[in-house]
């Protein structure tokens, strides 16, 4: 009886009593579907290309940050004097202040115009939505030079916001008309509004398809109790889209930390430090002024910022879903 159960589980992988018999040896212990050591060769290219091109800089610029050099002679031990410079130089000092005037206008702005257009939107059918998100969507395909440029003409003299301007004080009313972008107290304004106007296509791409996904059925309800506008908005769709928020929290945010080529391109700084930002900054103590190590440490620490600001976002998420 013994040898002939032992030969049915070998033809038929089953004992006597007709359960599985179980698998020898490597595939014993492992899932079916787990990968193994070998899917590490598949990702290594990647990992090689985010190393050299990602991890490497980044580590090189922190080592340059601990020097004083001016990119040509020989570099003399800074220790975290670099770092203490970016808090006590009065004009980093303030490029960092114009950062957070900056992140209002990219990221939290945009959020909440795109959210009350998405809240009038969920109570109502919009004809041509595809159209309608693709012509909001624009700014984000198109090259931000290209963007500051047109800006620029749009805020010169003779340019359509003074154009219209001139207009109405035809009419009688004041004379609102301003160099903006050469004015010490409008030019960072300016700038925020490009940014806000770039922003608010990608904040309302994530929340049409975030809103998309709540059931009709929450907002059906919420309207048999006699709900309004602000209330269907506060209780239906603002928890409905808050992994969305956080996503267009994360990148318009990290938007506004990284702000070059538009800085560069309409005000390069100017007038004075006015518009002066750390990413100009970065660029403009390192090739202008040859303060390399300090322009490594003003990156590096716009590298923490960019993380700290993505993992406090995500922390912040998960937490409201445990």
């Amino acid at each position: 009886m013994t040898t002939v159960a032992r030969r049915k589980t070998s033809k038929s992988g089953h004992d006597a009593s007709g359960t599985a018999a179980r698998p020898r040896g490597r595939a014993a212990s492992g899932h079916p579907g787990e990968p193994g050591r070998i899917g590490w060769l598949y990702a290594l290219p990647a990992l090689a290309v985010y190393g050299a091109f990602l991890l490497w800089p980044l580590a090189r610029g922190a080592q340059f940050s601990l020097y004083h050099w001016d990119g040509l002679g020989e570099a003399t031990w800074a220790g975290f004097s670099n770092y203490t410079a970016t808090w006590s130089d009065p004009t980093l000092r303030g490029a960092f202040g114009h950062l957070l005037v900056l992140i209002v206008f990219y990221s939290v702005l945009p959020c909440c115009i795109a959210f009350v257009l998405v809240g009038a939107m969920s109570r109502t059918k919009i004809r041509g939505l595809t159209f309608f998100r693709t012509v909001l969507f624009l700014p984000q395909v198109v090259a931000m030079v290209a963007v500051a440029v047109a800006w620029r003409w749009v805020y010169s003299a003779d340019g359509p916001v003074n154009t219209v301007l001139g207009w109405l004080h035809a009419l009688g009313l004041p004379d609102w008309r301003h160099g903006w972008l050469g004015d010490f107290t409008f030019a960072l304004p300016a700038i925020g509004v490009v940014g806000t106007w770039v922003g608010i296509g990608l904040a309302m791409v994530l929340f049409l398809a975030g809103v998309q996904k709540i059931p009709r059925e929450l907002y059906e309800a919420a309207r048999i109790d006699g709900a309004g506008a602000v209330r269907e908005f506060l209780a239906v769709t603002l928890p409905g889209l808050r992994r969305e928020l956080a996503v267009a929290l994360t990148l318009t945010t990290i938007m506004a930390i990284r702000n070059f080529d538009l800085i560069y391109m309409a005000t390069s700084g100017g007038p004075g430090d006015a518009t002066k930002v750390p990413a100009y900054e970065v660029y403009n103590r390192t090739f202008n002024t040859g303060e390399v190590g300090l322009g490594c440490a003003i990156g590096v620490t716009l590298a923490v910022l960019a993380f700290a600001v993505t993992a406090g976002v995500r922390r912040l998420v998960e937490g409201k879903d445990a």
